[in-house]
């Protein structure tokens, strides 16, 4: 942005953010030690997050933030020189310049922006336990059912392998038949049982809670084409970062499921990027928005989890910033890897609301010239209290600033401008139609059949044929096959790899034939057979 005072704008090193007595810069080099941005209903957070993406994105910084109300949605259109901008610009001295931000809108519902995906595998039992609100008994079973999909080159790619494998390891003493042949799936019943009692009721608790997610539209969140989360990493023809923005209006109906699926995307780009240590800026700057819903009614495993997640995830070059209306949401353990803080006004109304804003004064460096508590309370909307880190990466004193106006819109879009950049979008194509391969589901049934390859793979791999050998040669060279859990660097190179390379071969194969056959049924037939032969390689 340009400025009447030069010294207020964004630089190589360092984002302004808002001016009082000090003037309030967040440092690149150390906005990988994650923040906070926390205040009550109306109070300016939404616009003050929306001032740190943009400064994130003029410094190359791709950004990713989930846009709970719509508002956010803005960033992606020219700003507008509305007289409450031009006023708060003039106060602090700037001239407003608008500008616009490239934007990329991404809908785990699909209906917005495009389609989020991750398979059933990929997300774990750990997080698909949080997601149902398992007990530990049926996440226990859940665990099995994991195990037992491994050790039979069983994969889980949605919904339907789920559910098929778990019918599969229930006992049910009905199926042999008359003249004792065997049930077709009594060494997959036998390897769950050799893990524990598993029982029927269990399994038919487990199917009900997925039935209560299906209605909540999760089940459309598991699938394929699975997100490569390194096209959250882009930038644009101009070097400036790419703007994720989820669309969680409808989401957020399904708060369980919203925490668990951006705890998961956190847990693979802690996988998936290698150590980076400090670098001069971070490579994804990541904002969770209603952050509360994380931590709420927790298990301590997956707490840990988080915990070691938000600690560790600062060598890989990606900062979290965590969003929500008062920092007692956030349990002290992450709290205290939070090192850049941005308090908006609470008001303390409730003996809860006098502890928030207690917590909240004593989270900040005293800065005598300050009474904390008693300010955090006499805030105005777009007003804050920050202390960012400086130096050897010790907190600023607290400071009160006015958060300088964004350059991009405030407010939504229209559907109309919405559809114009999801059309001109980088990944436009890539995700917007699903692909079912052949995986659990398609497996048993062929088992039930009489049809299907010995469950000890000597087929190849997911399907017989020469397609099938190829898949179960390159698991091998790869080391795809081996027992799901943290994935080997191999498996990492070839998940990849295979992904790169299939997007293409799929694309290719697909129009040849929908050119001879037609329509779709020549895309779904081409998916099929490319599928046939590498999908084993996206698996863990």
């Amino acid at each position: 942005m340009a400025t009447s005072d030069t010294k207020l704008a964004d630089t190589d090193e360092k984002i302004f953010i808002g001016k009082g007595e000090e003037t309030a810069w967040l440092t690149l080099a150390l906005a990988n030690r994650h923040g906070l941005v926390t205040g009550a209903t109306g109070t300016g957070k939404t616009v003050t997050l929306q001032v740190m993406a943009e400064g994130f994105a003029r410094a190359g910084v791709p950004v990713f933030a989930a846009d709970i109300k719509g508002d956010l949605s803005g960033i992606s259109e020219v700003g507008e020189a509305k007289d409450f901008i031009l006023k708060r610009a003039k106060e602090m001295g700037l001239t407003f310049q608008p500008d616009q931000f490239s934007t990329v809108f991404w809908d785990v519902f699909g209906e917005q922006g495009h389609p989020v995906r991750a398979t059933v595998t990929e997300m774990g039992p750990l997080l698909l336990s949080r997601m149902l609100d398992l007990n530990d008994v049926q996440e226990g079973v859940l665990n099995v059912a994991f195990r037992v999909a491994d050790e039979n080159g069983l994969t889980l790619i949605d919904m339907k392998d789920l559910r098929a494998l778990l019918d599969a390891i229930a006992p049910d003493g009905s199926k042999k038949a008359a003249d004792d042949e065997e049930d077709p799936l009594a060494p997959i019943r036998k390897a769950a049982q050799s893990y524990g009692n598993v029982s029927k009721a269990t399994v038919g608790t487990i199917q009900r809670q997925l039935l209560v997610l299906e209605n909540q539209g999760g089940a459309k969140f598991f699938g394929e084409p699975a997100l490569t989360l390194k096209d959250f990493m882009r930038t644009d023809r101009d070097g400036r970062g790419m703007v994720n923005i989820l669309v969680a209006d409808k989401l957020m109906q399904s708060p369980r499921l919203y925490a668990t699926f951006l705890l998961w995307m956190l847990s693979e780009l802690f996988e998936e990027l290698p150590e980076a240590g400090d670098l001069p800026k971070p490579k994804l700057v990541f904002f969770f928005d209603e952050a509360h819903l994380l931590f709420t009614d927790a298990p301590k495993a997956l707490m840990d989890k988080i915990e070691q997640v938000v600690r560790l995830i600062r060598s890989k070059g990606v900062g979290v910033y965590f969003v929500t209306q008062n920092p007692i949401d956030v349990p002290d353990k992450v709290l205290a890897q939070l090192g850049n803080r941005v308090q908006h006004a609470l008001r303390a109304f409730t003996p809860r609301d006098q502890k928030a804003v207690a917590a909240a004064a004593q989270t900040f460096r005293p800065n005598p010239k300050l009474d904390t508590a008693r300010v955090i309370m006499e805030l105005g909307k777009g007003e804050a209290l920050v202390s960012f880190l400086e130096g050897g990466g010790t907190p600023s004193m607290v400071e009160r600033v006015m958060v300088r106006p964004p350059s991009a819109r405030i407010g939504p879009i229209t559907p109309e401008e919405r559809k114009a950049i999801m059309d001109a979008s980088p990944v436009k194509g890539k995700y917007d139609t699903a692909v079912d391969a052949e995986s659990a589901y398609e497996i048993i049934q062929k088992r039930l059949a009489g049809t299907a390859a010995p469950a000890d793979g000597s087929a190849g791999g997911e399907g017989g044929g020469i397609l099938g050998q190829i898949g179960s040669i390159a698991s091998t060279i790869f080391g795809t096959n081996v027992k799901r859990g943290r994935m080997s660097t191999g498996q990492v190179i070839a998940r990849s790899v295979t992904r790169s390379v299939t997007d293409k071969v799929i694309g290719g194969v697909a129009a040849d034939l929908g050119k001879s056959l037609g329509g779709s049924v020549g895309g779904s037939i081409g998916r099929a057979l490319v599928r046939g032969a590498l999908g084993g390689l996206l698996r863990r």
